[in-house]
């Protein structure tokens, strides 16, 4: 009798990714990095092009508590979220980037406008309404108020007044709060997107590697957003005037013509500048100006 032979299993790497908000900057910047994924309206499967990699989407609030567990290997999530559940996760890299903005988001204690409230001790025996109901409570904690915190389901800025005195709310521009007519009283959290990993799936070599990887790419496709490369030639003589204008990330490459006439510079600069600074290469004579997008910028 013949044995059957033993296929050895491949490697995955299991994600968990955010759904609803962070949800398509989190897929795009998964792109720009080099892995594809496609997701069904019917499942909350993502399929990805790398055969290594399987991610689910799931609520940004969960995805701390299921990398703890293991039913993910690693995931993304805010640091305000794994403080709120307490996650014990190896934070792998920040990943700085929100909803509609490259930058921080900040979880506020904001009042109607009107209110008398002007600090967190008038809050003294008050009512707070939050989704973050433990940072809240940590918050009030170290400054030794005591106030009434309850869960918020929802629609959390149309609560004040009514159902309470005061929330604690995440805000990425303030234009919600502002629509609202709410005042920011003091700043409860600052936080950022964290890609976090498992800590026994972090001891696997092989996982360990593939998760350091996309660390890697994340943080190459997220430094590449908001930047363009120029390239274009300049004469000897014009040289120390060009680069006097470039506002480079490092010092930028210079390389020689062919003909000794003058040489190619090529520089990584912010998007929003090039509109200032290609007219002021122009008047420095700098000449075949080309303007080329980023998918990374890897340190």
């Amino acid at each position: 009798m013949l044995l059957e032979e033993t296929i050895p299993m491949p490697n995955i790497l299991k994600l968990g990714l955010p759904k609803g908000s962070l949800q398509e900057s989190t897929l795009c910047i998964f792109k720009k990095a080099g892995w594809d994924f496609i997701i069904s309206s019917r499942t909350y499967t993502a399929y990805c092009d790398d055969p290594e990699m399987e991610a689910l989407i799931i609520r940004t609030q969960e995805i701390a508590r299921y990398v703890e567990q293991g039913v993910f290997d690693a995931g993304i999530s805010g640091k305000d979220w794994i403080l709120e559940n307490g996650a014990d996760v190896v934070e792998v890299c920040e990943l700085v980037y929100a909803k509609a903005s490259m930058r921080a988001v900040r979880w506020v204690l904001a009042v109607p406008e009107g209110s008398p409230v002007q600090s967190v001790k008038d809050l003294e025996g008050k009512r707070i309404s939050t989704e973050v109901v433990n940072l809240t409570r940590r918050y009030l904690e170290e400054r030794g108020v005591r106030a009434q915190v309850e869960f918020s389901w929802g629609a959390t800025e149309a609560k004040p007044w009514l159902l309470s005195d005061a929330i604690v709310e995440v805000t990425e521009t303030g234009s919600s709060l502002r629509a609202n007519n709410l005042r920011v009283v003091d700043t409860v959290l600052t936080s950022t997107t964290r890609l976090i990993a498992n800590r026994e799936a972090y001891q696997d070599p092989w996982k360990r590697q593939k998760i350091d990887n996309v660390a890697r790419l994340l943080q190459s496709g997220i430094m590449a957003m908001g930047r363009v490369g120029l390239k274009m030639n300049v004469a000897n003589e014009n040289l120390d005037k060009v680069m006097a204008i470039l506002p480079a990330m490092k010092t930028p490459t210079v390389s020689q013509l062919y003909n000794g006439s003058g040489a190619a510079v090529e520089v990584i600069v912010e998007e929003r500048t090039v509109r200032e600074i290609i007219p002021n290469l122009l008047q420095a004579c700098a000449t075949d100006i080309i303007e080329y997008p980023l998918n990374k910028v890897i340190p």
